[in-house]
């Protein structure tokens, strides 16, 4: 495994010849959790790993437009972070 990075979390996050950082969460009251986690993998390159819990509602017509609405703002953020 290469050297740490100065933002790499070291001890047992770093493993199987990846580095990770300490991840990053951000609550959003009502809505839900997001988990952000810097990675370089073994290879060299570096990519964010991202992680959401998110509230949905009690119906399955309404869970089912979340969710829908989740893939396509997901989708949409991909594309402008790529």
């Amino acid at each position: 495994m290469s050297a740490h990075t100065d933002w790499c979390a070291g001890g047992h996050r770093c493993q199987l010849g990846e580095h990770r950082a300490d991840p990053l969460t951000v609550d959003i009251p009502g809505a839900g959790r997001v988990v952000l986690t810097r990675v370089r993998a073994a290879a060299g390159r570096e990519y964010a790993e991202v992680r959401a819990t998110v509230s949905l509602a009690g119906t399955d017509p309404a869970a089912r437009r979340q969710l829908s609405s989740l893939i396509t703002s997901v989708a949409t953020a991909l594309r402008r972070a790529a």
